[in-house]
């Protein structure tokens, strides 16, 4: 499995690595291996981005950074940039939910094995 944590739909430097993914998805399942994409966007946000950038692997929702907490590639945003996000139009805490604006995950990616054994990561 390769499991891809990003920022979300917002984010165009994202958007590119998913979409890398989504081209590459006839040779990787050649290989037996499914993507996955996690995002710390509620659900409906999640969709929305899975349906605009066409992708037909799962896209999943992490409210709250649960998941990316465990594989420890979350950071704290600063009042100062959470403000400067959302004057550039993105405003964490409507993409994310309330409590989604402090945090954010570092795009990241996982190759794991079957035995759920983690043999790549890049960060």
């Amino acid at each position: 499995m390769v499991l891809v944590f990003y920022r979300g739909g917002w984010c165009p430097y994202c958007n590119l690595h998913v979409r890398g993914f989504q081209r590459a998805l006839p040779e990787l399942k050649k290989l037996g291996t499914q993507v996955v994409a996690v995002s710390p966007q509620v659900p409906d946000n999640s969709l929305s981005t899975q349906e605009k950038d066409q992708l037909t692997f799962p896209v999943s929702s992490d409210v709250g950074n649960k998941v990316a907490s465990r594989f420890g590639v979350v950071f704290q945003l600063s009042k100062e940039l959470q403000e400067l996000y959302r004057r550039f139009g993105h405003p964490l805490d409507l993409f994310n939910g309330p409590h989604g604006k402090q945090h954010l995950p570092v795009p990241a990616t996982f190759l794991i094995d079957r035995n759920g054994t983690i043999r790549l990561t890049h960060c």
